[in-house]
């Protein structure tokens, strides 16, 4: 958590949106905008905020034991904010040392987010990058929570994400193509091998993976050429998962019309044809026909065995649906159609009554993988946002503050698993700021069906079902000129379907108060709860403290 105040209030906000349908919504969204509004237009500035803190950090352990532990956390860091008129970024950077006493291990941890955009072309061309380092708790059933307080080592993983490419938007005559490029890179160093239970086998955790994704579209919006609009585009999308080599290849093109029915409501719809295929390979057997597990407590790839599908679908896809925009405060977009071989539902709405208030909702479906959901989230991400961060732990929160409606890109990380699977869900946030005072919330549910190959190692995984419901909260008082409270909360209850007893809560909430002493100079103390309970194996409660001052250059 920044000791300073920061420049806007949390809004806890919107989902991880994956393109649910090649090209849907989103194109024609921008097509209608552009026409309507004109390109937005983004005003200058620059904020670059070095810092250093030492913090003191007390740990009690309230369950299972009764340790009581103390460490030293000196970090330094950076928050930036640049925006120009055609190129923007935001920057929220940390490396932290732990340093610790008795049996408090020491540790080094780099945590930050970041998403730029630089115009290579003005209003034409850009180039669009964003990047994530986190630290975050990975269970016994392989899913994560947000937490787990400094003296707790043991079962946190690092994870980093990253990902470039360009945009394009361009204009011949009536005609708009869009199109882009994303290529990204995921990788997770979780514990070595973690196992359900005393005995069985540990869970696959997720390694690394490549993505791409690729897109294109021409169309002309309504009321230029046509009273209607029409385009047509192809997307692809490729990610490449270590974890046994496996791959998703996704293909598709797809037609669509746009028809207005009022000044403020159109009608769309498309058809086209998509080939989606998962494989991957199995796993090195011993001589009982065991699978192999590497030193990192992972399967071994036999990189000889031949590539099995694990699941494959082509042929027709539609959707059909409304596109609502009463006034540039308020889009609504609600889709149905067919995709992956099923019915599939989609949509967002966006509601900012006033400045000091943002409510969104997102509906979502797309066939991924823990990679893929991550550079997702990223991509979605506005380059304007100030991060949160735990006052504890120095971690990022579940959500970042973004003035362009926000994003969770932690908020829903769910199962590490290494697995593709089909994810599904929904998550809705309310922010808003009153004078002194600012709050925020945002929760969402997620359903993901595990999709594994017959006869390899991962087959009792095929057609498993994860869900994952989190709640995040926060509000900030500001007491004075000098002084404020700071308050956020996150929890997320999980079930596994791969155990009967797979399920379980993760929590943490914190307290801070916070006062500039001099320019520049802010002492903080904080107190925080954090713990996880699961069904499997005994809870865990941890309660800390933390007295400390940080330094803004």
């Amino acid at each position: 958590m920044h000791l300073t105040i920061s420049r806007k209030s949390l809004a806890l906000a919107a989902s991880l949106v994956a393109l649910a349908a090649p090209g849907s919504l989103q194109a024609q969204d921008l097509e209608l905008q552009e026409a309507e509004n004109g390109p937005p237009v983004r005003d200058t500035g620059v904020v670059i905020t070095p810092y250093i803190e030492a913090m003191q950090v007390l740990t009690a352990e309230l369950s299972p034991g009764n340790d009581v532990v103390t460490y030293t956390r000196l970090a330094a860091g950076v928050d930036a904010g640049i925006s120009g008129r055609n190129s923007a970024a935001s920057v929220s950077l940390r490396y932290e040392r732990q340093i610790g006493y008795g049996d408090v291990a020491d540790s080094d941890t780099v945590s930050g987010i970041a998403r730029g955009s630089l115009a290579l072309v003005p209003r034409r061309l850009t180039f669009e990058a964003g990047a994530l380092a986190s630290r975050t708790r990975v269970t016994s059933d392989g899913f994560t929570s947000i937490g787990g307080t400094g003296g707790d080592i043991t079962s946190t993983s690092q994870l980093y994400s990253i990902y470039a490419g360009p945009s394009l938007q361009t204009n011949i005559d009536q005609l708009l193509i869009t199109g882009a490029y994303r290529i990204g890179y995921t990788r997770v160093e979780a514990p070595d091998a973690i196992a359900l239970t005393p005995g069985s086998d540990p869970v696959d955790i997720f390694d690394d993976s490549v993505t791409q994704s690729a897109n294109v579209r021409a169309g002309f919006a309504p009321r230029t050429i046509l009273p209607i609009g029409v385009g047509v585009g192809a997307n692809w999308n490729r990610q490449d998962v270590s974890n046994l080599d496996q791959r998703i290849d996704d293909r598709s093109v797809r037609a669509d019309v746009t028809i207005p029915v009022s000044p403020t409501m159109a009608l769309v719809g498309g058809i086209g044809y998509e080939d989606v295929e998962v494989s991957h390979r199995d796993a090195v057997r011993d001589i009982d026909g065991d699978p192999v597990i590497g030193p990192d407590g992972r399967y071994v790839t036999d990189k000889s065995s031949p590539r099995i599908i694990a699941y494959e679908t082509d042929g027709l896809i539609w959707d059909a649906g409304v596109m609502w925009r009463p006034s540039n405060r308020t889009s609504l977009s609600a889709s149905i159609g067919r995709r992956y071989g099923s019915t599939t539902y989609y949509g967002s709405l966006s509601y900012a009554p006033n400045a000091r208030t943002s409510f969104n909702v997102g509906v979502y479906d797309n066939v991924t993988s823990f990679g893929g959901l991550l550079l997702s989230g990223l991509d979605q991400l506005g380059t304007d946002f100030d991060a949160f961060r735990n006052p504890i732990t120095g971690d990022l929160a579940g959500c970042v503050d973004s003035t362009e409606g926000g994003n969770c890109a932690l908020g829903n990380l769910g199962s590490i698993r290494s697995s593709v699977f089909r994810s599904r869900g929904i998550s809705a946030s309310l922010s808003r700021q009153t004078g002194r005072t600012s709050y925020g919330v945002a929760a969402g549910y997620d359903r993901r069906k595990f999709i594994a190959a017959a006869g390899t190692v991962l087959t009792a995984l095929d057609g498993v079902v994860d869900e994952n419901v989190w709640l995040a909260a926060y509000a900030g008082q500001q007491l004075d000129r000098r002084s404020g409270l700071k308050a956020n909360a996150y929890v997320n209850w999980f079930d596994s379907g791969y155990v009967t007893d797979g399920s379980g809560m993760g929590y943490s909430a914190a307290l801070s108060y916070y006062r500039n002493i001099i320019a520049g100079l802010t002492g903080t103390a904080a107190v925080g709860l954090d713990g996880i309970t699961r069904d499997s194996l005994p809870d865990y409660t941890t309660a800390s403290a933390l007295l400390g001052l940080r330094y803004s250059f």
